[in-house]
C-alpha cells in the first residue's frame, strides 16, 4: 500500500471522528496566551466552524490519533474486523496540525480520540504526549479535549487531566448486558470506575484551587460521556435513568446522545437503520430539565409511551398535559421551581420575572416582552389581566398545542 500523504491521512481520520458528538468546548476556563508569548487562547473572534451532516457544529479540530484498533466493538465503524481504510498520525503530525489550523483561524482548539492500538497504556501516552506537547513546548493556549481508555494506567489519566480542559470517556451503551454483547473487550464496571477516579479528581483539584491559586488544574472543563441511542433495545427511560445516575454519582458535566448510525459490513445483532434525529433531539430536551429545571426521571418520563418520549411534542410540555391540576401557575406568586416547569419558560425567562415582579405586577403585555413565545404559555398561567379559563380541561389542548404539521417536500432528501 502506498504511503499516505497528511492530507490523506487527515480525510481518513477526521472523517472517523465525526461519529463522537461530545466535543463541545463549553465549560472551560479561560486561558490567552497574549502575555506569555505562546500561541492560541479559549477563545477569539474569527473562528471557522465546520458541521457534521445532521447540522451539529464543530469549530475544533476534530480528528483520531489512529483508526487502528485492537477492540471489535460492533457498532463502531473502526472495529478491528472493519473494512475501512486505515491510517495514523504521529504524535508529532497532531502537534503540527493544530498549530497550523490554529493559525489560520479554523480552529479555536482540538478534540482528539484514538482506536486502540498496542496497548491501553501506549494509546493513552499518545494521547498525553500530544497535548503535553503542545502546552509544554508551543505554549498552546487554545482549548484541548482528550478522549481517554478506560483500561489506561491512572497515573496516565492523571497526566492527562492536567493538559487537557475536558476529558470524556464513552459509557457507550446505557446496559451493561448490551455493552457485553456488542463491546465484548468492554466493562461498563471499568469505565464506571474510571469516571469516578476522574470525577474524584477533579473536585480534589477545584478544592485546592480555592485555598491556592497556584494549585495545578486538572480538567477544568469537567469530564464528559456519550451514549450510542437505537444500537440496543434500551427505551428512552432506560437512557435517562443511565444518565441521571451518571450525573449524580460521578458528577459528569454532560452526557451526549448520538443516534446510531448504520456502518458498512455491519452485524447482523445491529439494527438496519437509524433512529430518527427527533429522538436524539427528545432526549437533550430530557436531559436539559434534569440538570437544570428540577425534573425527575419519573416526571420526565410520565407523558411517555411504552417507555419513550412524545416525538411530536417536547417532554416538558408532555408532562404538563399529563399534570394540568398544577397548573395554572399565577406569575405574580409561583415560587421559581413552579414557573420553571412551566412549557415555553427558560431559565432566563424565570430570571427576568422573578426580577421584574418586584417592582410590578406582571400583565401580559409584560409576559409579551420577558418570552420568546407567549402564545405556548398562555394555557399554564395566571397574570394580572390574564386568566387561561377553561383551557386547561379543553380535550383538544394537545392538538392545539402540537407543532403544525409539515409539508412534504417533493425534492427533499
Amino acid at each position: 500500500m502506498s504511503k499516505l500523504s497528511r492530507t490523506q491521512k487527515l480525510a481518513i481520520l477526521a472523517d472517523a471522528a465525526k461519529y463522537d458528538a461530545s466535543c463541545a468546548s463549553s465549560g472551560s476556563t479561560k486561558r490567552n496566551s497574549r502575555k506569555t508569548g505562546g500561541i492560541g487562547s479559549t477563545g477569539g473572534m474569527g473562528i471557522c466552524h465546520s458541521y457534521a451532516p445532521d447540522g451539529r457544529c464543530i469549530s475544533l479540530l476534530k480528528i483520531l490519533l489512529t483508526n487502528y484498533c485492537m477492540f471489535d466493538c460492533l457498532y463502531c465503524v473502526n472495529r478491528s474486523s472493519s473494512n475501512v481504510r486505515r491510517a495514523a498520525f504521529t504524535v508529532q503530525d497532531v502537534v503540527d496540525l493544530t498549530l497550523d489550523f490554529y493559525k489560520r483561524n479554523y480552529i479555536e482548539g482540538l478534540f482528539l480520540s484514538s482506536g486502540i492500538i498496542r496497548s491501553p497504556d501506549y494509546t493513552m501516552e499518545q494521547l498525553v504526549e500530544v497535548a503535553r506537547r503542545l502546552r509544554k513546548v508551543h505554549r498552546f493556549g487554545g482549548y484541548i479535549h482528550l478522549k481517554t481508555i478506560p483500561e489506561a494506567d491512572s497515573e496516565l489519566l492523571k497526566e492527562a487531566g492536567r493538559y487537557a480542559d475536558r476529558l470524556s470517556i464513552n459509557i457507550e451503551l446505557p446496559d451493561d448486558k448490551s455493552i457485553a454483547r456488542l463491546a465484548p473487550e468492554k466493562s461498563g464496571t471499568l469505565i464506571r470506575k474510571t469516571m469516578a477516579g476522574l470525577g474524584k479528581r477533579i473536585g480534589e483539584a477545584k478544592a485546592e484551587r480555592k485555598t491556592s491559586r497556584k494549585a495545578p488544574v486538572f480538567s477544568p472543563g469537567g469530564h464528559s460521556t456519550q451514549m450510542i441511542i437505537g444500537a440496543d433495545p434500551s427505551d428512552d427511560g432506560k437512557i435517562l435513568t443511565t444518565s441521571s445516575g451518571l450525573y449524580g454519582r460521578y458528577g459528569l458535566k454532560r452526557v451526549y446522545y448520538s443516534a446510531f448510525s448504520p456502518i458498512p459490513d455491519a452485524s447482523g445483532g445491529l439494527p438496519l437503520k437509524s433512529p430518527p434525529l427527533l429522538r436524539e433531539h427528545r432526549l437533550y430536551q430530557a436531559d436539559w430539565l434534569l440538570r437544570f429545571y428540577g425534573f425527575s426521571v419519573a416526571d420526565i418520563m410520565t407523558g411517555a409511551n411504552h417507555g419513550h418520549l412524545d416525538l411530536t411534542i417536547d417532554p416538558k410540555l408532555a408532562w404538563a398535559l399529563q399534570n394540568r391540576d398544577k397548573f395554572p401557575v399565577n406569575v405574580n406568586l409561583a415560587d421559581k421551581e413552579s414557573l420553571l416547569r412551566v412549557p415555553g419558560l427558560g431559565t432566563t425567562g424565570v430570571g427576568k420575572i422573578l426580577r421584574a415582579r418586584r417592582f410590578s405586577a406582571l400583565r401580559l403585555q409584560d409576559l409579551e416582552r420577558i418570552c420568546q413565545s407567549v402564545k405556548k404559555i398562555l394555557p399554564f398561567v395566571v397574570a394580572t389581566d390574564w386568566h387561561p379559563g377553561k383551557q386547561l380541561d379543553s380535550l383538544n389542548l394537545y392538538d392545539r398545542l402540537k407543532p403544525p404539521a409539515e409539508q412534504l417536500n417533493l425534492f427533499a432528501v
